[in-house]
C-alpha cells in the first residue's frame, strides 16, 4: 500500500503574493495620509488657548475677520509648530528606514552616521561656550546659535566618520558602524566635560534641548529645515530599488546593476543632512527613526518603494500626535516631546517585539 494513502499529503501553506502585498502597502499609504490629515487638524485645535481651527475656518467662510489673538495663535504659533513637527517626524523616520536598508540591520538608526553625537556636542558647546563668540557673530545669529552649532557639529562628525570608513574609494559599512560607536563615545566624553563646567542656567538649557521640543517653532526654523529634509524626502524614493537589491549583499547588488558606492554616498549624505537639520531645530528626539520602519515592515513588508513614503507619513503623524500630548497633558505647561515619544513608544515597541520575535529573527 502506498504511503500516500496512509499519510495525507500536507496542504500547501497560504502565501501572500507580491500583488497582495503591494495592494496592502497602497491601502496603508492611503490610510496614513488620511491619519496625517486628521492629526494635523487636531493639532491646530489643541492647546492651552481656546482657539479652534474649525471655528476659524467657519469665520473665514462667512467673511468675518479673525480676532487678532486667534490669528497669532493659529498662524504664528500652531501652524509653524505643526509644519515643523511634520518635517522632523518625516525626516527622522525616512532617515531610519534608509539607514536600516543600507546597513541591512533592523537595529540601525540615523545616530550611526554620527549626526546625533556631533549635533549634541555642537549644541552643548554653543550653550556652555556661547559667551566666547565674537559679539558681532552672536548678535547676527541671535537665538539660532544653538541650532546652527548643532547642525555644523552633526555634519562635521558625519564627514569625519565618512573619511575614516572610506578607503580606496570604497566605504566599509562595518568600519562606519564601529567608528560611529567610537566617535559617539568620544563626543559623549567631551560633552560630559562641558556639562561639568556649565552653570545652573546652562544645565537647565542643556536638559531641555537634550529632551527635544517643538515649542520654539517659527517660520524661520521651518524654512531653514525644509531644504535638507525636503531633499531627503525626494531622494529617498529614488534609492528604493537600490536598497531592495542591496538586501541581497553588496556583490549581488553590484551584479544587478546597482552603483553600490554611489548609493552609499547618497544615503549617508542624505541622512546626515536630514537628521542634522531635524536635531538642530527640535533637539534630541529618539524612538522615531528606529521604530517607525519596524512597524511598517510588519504591516507591509520590506519593499522600500512603499516603506519609505509610508515611513514619512507615519513619522509625521507620530510626532505631531506626540506634540499634542506634550502640550496637553500638563497644560498650560509642556512636557518635552522626547519624554512623550520614549514613554509611549518604548513599551509599544517592546510589545511588538515580544509578539513577533519568532518572525523578526533578530
Amino acid at each position: 500500500m502506498s504511503l500516500s494513502v496512509i499519510l495525507p499529503l500536507p496542504l500547501p501553506a497560504a502565501r501572500t503574493g507580491p500583488g497582495d502585498r503591494e495592494v496592502r502597502a497602497r491601502v496603508v499609504m492611503i490610510t496614513l495620509a488620511a491619519l496625517l490629515a486628521l492629526t494635523a487638524v487636531a493639532s491646530l485645535s489643541t492647546g492651552a488657548s481656546g482657539a479652534s481651527f474649525g471655528a476659524a475656518l467657519s469665520a473665514l467662510a462667512r467673511g468675518d475677520a479673525l480676532d487678532a489673538t486667534e490669528r497669532v495663535i493659529l498662524f504664528d504659533i500652531r501652524l509653524p509648530r505643526l509644519a515643523l513637527g511634520m518635517l522632523v517626524g518625516a525626516g527622522l523616520a525616512v532617515s531610519g528606514a534608509v539607514m536600516q536598508g543600507l546597513f541591512r540591520n533592523p537595529l540601525a538608526d540615523p545616530g550611526l552616521v554620527g549626526v546625533g553625537a556631533g549635533a549634541g556636542l555642537g549644541a552643548i558647546a554653543a550653550i556652555v561656550l556661547g559667551g566666547l563668540l565674537p559679539a558681532g557673530l552672536a548678535v547676527y545669529l541671535g537665538h539660532y546659535v544653538v541650532p546652527v552649532a548643532a547642525f555644523l557639529g552633526g555634519w562635521a562628525t558625519t564627514l569625519l566618520l565618512y573619511r575614516v570608513s572610506t578607503r580606496g574609494g570604497r566605504t566599509s559599512v562595518a568600519v562606519m558602524l564601529l567608528a560611529g560607536i567610537a566617535m559617539g563615545a568620544l563626543a559623549g566624553a567631551v560633552s560630559g566635560m562641558l556639562v561639568y563646567i556649565a552653570d545652573d542656567s546652562q544645565l537647565r538649557d542643556l536638559t531641555f534641548w537634550g529632551l527635544g521640543s517643538l515649542a520654539g517653532a517659527t517660520w524661520t526654523k521651518v524654512l531653514a529645515a525644509t531644504p535638507l529634509i525636503g531633499a531627503a524626502l525626494v531622494l529617498a524614493p529614488a534609492m528604493a530599488r537600490g536598497l531592495n537589491r542591496l538586501a541581497l549583499g553588496e556583490a549581488s547588488a553590484a551584479h544587478l546593476g546597482v552603483p553600490v558606492q554611489r548609493l552609499k554616498n547618497t544615503a549617508i549624505l542624505t541622512v546626515a543632512g536630514a537628521t542634522g537639520a531635524a536635531v538642530a531645530v527640535s533637539g534630541g528626539i529618539g524612538f522615531v527613526g528606529i521604530v517607525v520602519p519596524h512597524l511598517l515592515r510588519l504591516l507591509t513588508g520590506p519593499d522600500h518603494r512603499y516603506l519609505l513614503p509610508n515611513a514619512a507619513l507615519l513619522g509625521a503623524s507620530l510626532l505631531v500626535a506626540a506634540d499634542m500630548v506634550s502640550r496637553s497633558i500638563i497644560a498650560p505647561a509642556e512636557l518635552p516631546i522626547g519624554i512623550v515619544t520614549a514613554t509611549l513608544g518604548g513599551p509599544f515597541f517592546l510589545w511588538i517585539l515580544l509578539r513577533n520575535r519568532g518572525v523578526l529573527d533578530l
